[in-house]
C-alpha cells in the first residue's frame, strides 16, 4: 500500500485516477465485484443508530421477499446481534483459526441466518491501532464470492464503523451502488455528515457508488437536516423519531418487527417498509457539494 500527499477535491468530474491518488489515505486494492445484488453502504456519526437502522432495513427488505445479506464492518462486531440474538464470530476470527487458509472454511463458519432469513456476517477488524479495517472488508467480500453466496443475494447492506473517513473504512464504497447517511437533527451529526459526503464524493471519482440520500434518526424534528440538505444538494429518504420502543428492542436483542404491536411501532415499521421499497425501486444519484468545515460551522445554528 502507498501513502499519497494531497487531499482530494470533493465531488465527481475529471479523469478517473488510481484510488488514493492525490489524497492522504491508504491505497486500497481493487476488490472483487459483488455481482447483481443491490448494494448499500450505511454511514453516519458514531452512536447515531446505524446498526439499528441497518438491521431493521434488512428485515424490511426481507419482508418484501428479497434475499438479504448484512455485513457489519465494525471491530465491535455488534451490527447483527438483533438479527441473530448473539455476537457471532467474525471473519477475521475464523480466518485466524485456519491460519488464513480460506479453502478450509465453510459458509456456516462465517455466515449466520438471522430473523426472517436475513443472512448475517461480521467482518470484525484488527485490534485497535494495529491494522487497516479495509483489508478485512475486502477479505469478507472475497470469501463470499468464493462460496458463491452473493449469487443468491438480492440486497447487500454494509453497516460501516462510525464517521471514520479513512481509506480503510471507506472500502465498502468500492462495492456499493448507493451510500446512505444516518443523521440526527443536531450540530454534531450534521457536521459529521458533511465530512462523510466529502469522502463519498471522493470515492465516486473512481467507483460506481453515488450518494443515495439521508435517513433522519432519533429526532423529533428534521428542520436542520432539511435545511442542510437543501443547501448542499441532499435528500431525506426517511424519518425515524426517538422512540422508547427502539431502545427497548436493542435491550431485548430484537428487531422492531419482533416487538409487541402498538400504533407508534406500526408507524415505524411502515416507514422501514416504505424506505426499503423506495431503495429497491432505485434512487437518483445525488451530486451534493459538501461545505468547508468553517462554512458549515457558521451555517449550523440553533435558537
Amino acid at each position: 500500500m502507498t501513502i499519497m500527499s494531497k487531499p482530494p477535491l470533493a465531488g465527481g468530474g475529471g479523469p478517473r485516477r488510481a484510488d488514493g491518488e492525490g489524497s492522504v489515505q491508504v491505497h486500497m486494492e481493487t476488490g472483487p465485484d459483488i455481482g447483481t445484488a443491490k448494494v448499500f453502504a450505511v454511514y453516519g456519526k458514531g452512536g447515531i443508530g446505524k446498526s439499528t437502522t441497518s438491521s431493521n432495513l434488512s428485515v424490511a427488505f426481507s419482508k418484501l421477499g428479497k434475499r438479504v445479506l448484512q455485513i457489519g464492518c465494525d471491530p465491535k462486531h455488534d451490527s447483527t446481534f438483533t438479527l441473530t440474538k448473539r455476537l457471532v464470530p467474525t471473519v477475521i476470527d475464523v480466518l485466524e483459526s485456519v491460519q488464513f487458509h480460506t479453502e478450509e472454511l465453510r459458509i456456516e463458519d462465517f455466515v449466520y441466518e438471522g430473523y426472517n432469513g436475513v443472512m448475517c456476517v461480521e467482518a470484525g477488524g484488527p485490534p485497535a491501532g494495529t491494522g487497516c479495517g479495509g483489508y478485512v472488508v475486502g477479505q469478507t467480500v472475497k470469501l463470499l464470492k468464493e462460496h458463491h453466496l452473493l449469487e443468491d443475494t438480492d440486497v447487500v447492506i454494509f453497516d460501516v464503523l462510525g464517521d471514520v473517513v479513512c481509506g480503510g473504512f471507506a472500502s465498502p464504497l468500492q462495492h456499493a451502488e448507493r451510500a446512505l447517511i444516518i443523521t440526527a437533527n443536531d450540530f454534531d451529526s450534521i457536521f459529521a455528515m458533511n465530512r462523510i459526503v466529502a469522502a463519498i464524493q471522493a470515492k465516486a471519482r473512481n467507483y460506481d457508488v453515488r450518494l443515495g440520500g439521508v435517513i433522519a434518526n432519533r429526532s423529533a424534528a428534521t428542520d436542520e437536516i432539511d435545511r442542510f440538505n437543501d443547501a448542499i444538494g441532499l435528500q431525506r429518504l426517511a424519518h425515524f423519531p426517538d422512540l422508547d420502543v427502539i431502545r427497548r428492542s436493542r435491550l431485548k436483542k430484537s428487531t422492531l418487527f419482533e416487538m409487541d404491536p402498538s400504533p407508534e411501532l406500526e408507524a415505524v415499521q411502515a416507514e422501514y417498509l416504505r424506505l426499503a421499497a423506495t431503495l429497491w425501486a432505485g434512487t437518483e444519484p445525488l451530486a451534493a457539494t459538501p461545505m468547508k468545515d468553517r462554512d458549515i460551522f457558521d451555517f449550523l445554528g440553533f435558537d
